[in-house]
């Protein structure tokens, strides 16, 4: 029969990583959380000076790429602009600078589609989670296809 300081240290171990794994699910990954065509719509919350109660706007549209919080600042949704049948998509996200440092992230692309792409030229949008090193208190930069776009502070 075993110990109880064995049946402990077992408990102890099993627990341990038990919580390893629930504070690793809590955490943001580096993979987009969603991608659509299109540009993201933002909605402004009552008394905001920019739009009223349930009043939406799209933002960007002139070709340049577009960064923006959504959520409160809980995920960074990234446009840029390419072909829609095969569209440049963002694939994982990096923490170049963190928060006091820089606060800056770079986003790497992917173009996904098969065989001829077509010579249109759309907007396409990968959200991503906001990284646990990186503030919304701060300016933040985002480096994206040979860009840096600055997102104001939320």
């Amino acid at each position: 029969m075993a110990s109880s300081t064995s049946v402990r240290r077992v408990a102890l171990a099993a627990a341990a990583l038990a919580s390893v794994f629930v504070l690793s699910a809590c955490a943001p990954g580096t993979s987009s959380v969603e991608h659509f065509p299109g540009l993201p719509v933002v909605e402004h919350a009552a008394g905001d000076d920019e739009g009223g109660a349930g009043e939406a706007e799209q933002e960007g549209g002139d070709g340049r790429p577009v960064a923006m919080w959504l959520e409160q600042g809980g995920k960074i949704a990234v446009t840029v602009w390419g072909s829609s049948t095969c569209a440049p998509i963002g694939e994982r996200i990096s923490v170049v600078e963190p928060k006091g440092q820089g606060n800056t992230v770079a986003i790497s692309l992917k173009e996904y589609g098969d065989g001829m792409c077509t010579m249109d030229f759309v907007p396409h949008t990968t959200v991503f989670w906001t990284p646990m090193n990186i503030t919304t208190t701060e300016e933040l930069t985002v480096q994206v296809a040979d860009t840096e776009v600055t997102v104001p502070v939320k």
